[in-house]
């Protein structure tokens, strides 16, 4: 039986190694490029400003975050985790401010707005859990600061600050 099972061809065997051929002729080269830097004139299709400067800041966004994740290891693994995890969490802020900036589609747009709201969640409390201080948030970079309005104390005028605030 040991010698007939020897002379049996293995069909599944050739098509297995045709499968990781065709895999590494196409699936491993188009991985390496994604990671690639891709500035704007390799993209034909960039045929206006908005997708222009859509593609320069998420290659800048995605560059930095890239760069700020290759950390030294200090020996402390908790820590080394999230010097590693914050600037990614911070490259997926950066790319849904991206979104908002440019995104037409209000789903799209809805879930950057969540993704910032998470990802903050997230830095805050991983800065938490290895005793770091956590800094305030500011308002994300597509929305407008809020500026409060001209105090006037001229006679007669009213005023826009609400009633037991101090001026």
């Amino acid at each position: 039986m040991t010698a007939l099972i020897g002379k049996v061809r293995r069909p599944g065997l050739a098509v297995a190694a045709f499968g990781a051929r065709l895999l590494l002729a196409f699936a491993v080269p188009s991985l390496l490029l994604a990671h690639e830097s891709h500035p704007v004139e390799s993209h034909p299709t960039a045929l206006n400003a908005d997708e222009s400067a859509f593609l320069n800041e998420n290659d800048a966004a995605m560059t930095k975050m890239m760069n700020d994740m290759a950390v030294k290891p200090t020996g402390d693994i908790d820590r080394d985790f999230v010097a590693m995890m914050n600037p990614h969490h911070q490259g997926a802020i950066d790319m849904a401010v991206i979104e908002l900036r440019y995104g037409k589609n209000e789903q799209l747009r809805r879930i950057a707005q969540e993704i910032i709201v998470d990802q903050t969640q997230e830095i805050a409390a991983m800065k938490l859990a290895i005793g770091e201080p956590v800094t305030d948030t500011a308002p994300a970079p597509t929305q407008p600061q809020f500026v409060p309005p001209a105090q006037d104390h001229h006679s007669g005028m009213q005023s826009n600050v609400p009633a037991g605030t101090k001026h």
